[in-house]
């Protein structure tokens, strides 16, 4: 699994600037909002639409907030208290509690499976495996997320804090950005959910590098 793209940390962050309103609406989408893109937009440039509920109005917000923290802070090394960090601004009331690690048990709709209760050791060494590990950096970015996602780290906005950690690494490493389309979530759920109940990310990740990297190419 080789990077599909070699950009400076630069030219990602103009990627990801450019395509902002799209990552956000496809975050949006992921977690099952009904606002279209002009709504979204409408909502990011500050102008309330009377039919679109509260909650989903902060959740566009907090999403352009954490995007905004990842870009900003794009040198940053990717620890489990930036990935806290990230959780805080996506999560922000909208869960339990945001920014830290659940303390509880969680279930997780169409799946038997239950994630344990994360520790800071399991969650430290987990990261450092990923990250440690001799592979390319859209590789650590996609297993990132994967790990994320199936651990449940958080009690509320795991995929979006997913998403944002491993755009993270793909920034930091001009690697392109990571999105699920709203066209690809129907097979993404479908192999997410196999995921689940496997454990093993290989079609999972698969999937997710033939279909939501992208990128630029420059001459």
């Amino acid at each position: 699994m080789k990077d599909k793209y070699k950009l400076t940390i630069e030219q990602n962050i103009f990627l990801a600037k450019k395509q902002l309103v799209e990552n956000i609406y496809c975050s949006a989408k992921l977690e099952g909002l009904n606002t279209t893109f002009p709504e979204t937009q409408t909502i990011l440039d500050g102008v309330n639409i009377p039919s679109i509920t509260l909650d989903d109005i902060t959740t566009i917000l907090n999403l352009r907030d954490a995007w905004r923290f990842v870009m900003k802070t794009a040198q940053d090394e990717l620890v489990p208290e930036y990935i806290c960090k990230i959780n805080e601004h996506i999560s922000r009331n909208e869960s339990l509690e945001w920014g830290t690690l659940r303390k509880g048990n969680v279930g997780i709709s169409g799946t038997d499976y239950i994630p344990a209760i994360p520790t800071e050791e399991k969650v430290a060494e987990e990261i450092g495996k990923i990250l440690r590990a001799e592979v390319s950096h859209t590789e650590k970015a996609l297993k990132m997320f994967a790990y994320i996602t199936r651990s449940q780290l958080f009690w509320d906005g795991n995929k979006r804090t997913a998403t944002l950690a491993a755009n993270k690494i793909l920034i930091m490493n001009g690697a392109g950005i990571f999105k699920i389309k709203e066209v690809s979530i129907p097979a993404f759920n479908k192999h997410l959910t196999d995921y689940y109940n496997s454990g093993n990310d290989e079609k999972l990740l698969n999937f997710l590098y033939d279909d939501c990297i992208y990128g630029l190419t420059i001459e």
